[in-house]
């Protein structure tokens, strides 16, 4: 049985569609099963990506007893042409390695980041049209049923392989609220596997260059340096992040978009 209810979605803090959504989930919501939400920027499925890996790989010490995610971008980009009748990308449902279920639009990165940890993947029987709103709309009656382990939505097993791509290499994923860039680059990534801490790199977002100290954690820098090291996101195989200490890597690269690629010239 769910205990805890993670959303992730593309609204605004405290924006009606948020009220909305959250309204239609509660109906007939066991009071007991607490609910947390996390805003991403419209129509951004890296950052969702990225946020939906990171919290449904936490170790048993950091995740909370019986998770269940429901990710919702849907920038309803699957298709060019005009939409019939408010059609949009199709819902899913996976299950990780690690028994995490997840409920999750099928659009983008969305699951790019957890291609390797799943178990299972399930098509649904969630309407794909007929509404401006399906998260309102459609959707909850899906995420309940998983809640309670009424798997009668479920349609076709599906090959991760054929409908997720992979993630997106070398770009920025997700800006913090402290100004850190997180990026998709890895610890094994060639271009800093072997760069030992203090050396000086030129790295390059958008028209943009700086120079920053290949660190081993935020505090080994001085005040104010830019530094670029392994950050908190990614577990096992850390993603790296650029920060500025008391400061903000995002101003300092002009505050580019998730997705705006990153290139690591060779050190100062």
């Amino acid at each position: 049985m769910v205990e805890f209810l993670h959303l992730i979605c593309d609204y605004a803090p405290g924006d009606l569609a948020w009220a909305e959504v959250l309204s239609a989930l509660s109906v007939n919501l066991d009071p007991a099963i607490r609910l947390h939400t996390t805003s991403v920027t419209s129509f951004d499925t890296i950052a969702t990506g990225f946020l939906l890996a990171q919290l449904a790989l936490a170790s048993e010490e950091l995740r909370p007893k019986n998770l269940l995610l429901f990710a919702n971008t849907a920038p309803r980009k699957d298709k060019k042409e005009a939409k019939t009748n408010n059609e949009g990308e199709g819902l899913l449902y996976a299950k990780l390695k690690n028994g995490v279920p997840i409920v999750v639009v099928n659009s983008g990165y969305s699951l790019s980041f957890l291609t390797d940890e799943l178990k299972e993947l399930y098509s649904t029987n969630a309407k794909e049209e007929g509404s401006q709103f399906r998260s309102r709309d459609f959707f909850p009656q899906i995420v309940h049923k998983a809640i309670n382990e009424d798997y009668s939505f479920l349609l076709h097993k599906l090959d991760p392989k054929d409908c997720i791509p992979p993630p997106p290499n070398r770009v920025v994923a997700y800006i913090d609220s402290f100004g850190n860039i997180k990026t998709t680059i890895r610890s094994n990534d060639d271009a800093i596997s072997k760069v030992k801490a203090g050396t000086r790199l030129k790295i390059k977002i958008g028209n943009i260059v700086r120079t920053a100290t290949v660190a081993t954690g935020i505090f080994n820098v001085m005040e104010g340096d830019l530094a670029f090291a392994p950050g908190s996101s990614g577990h096992t195989n850390r993603f790296w992040e650029l920060f500025t200490r008391g400061g903000s890597a995002w101003d300092q690269f002009g505050h580019p978009l998730n997705g705006s690629a990153i290139t690591i010239e060779e050190p100062v």
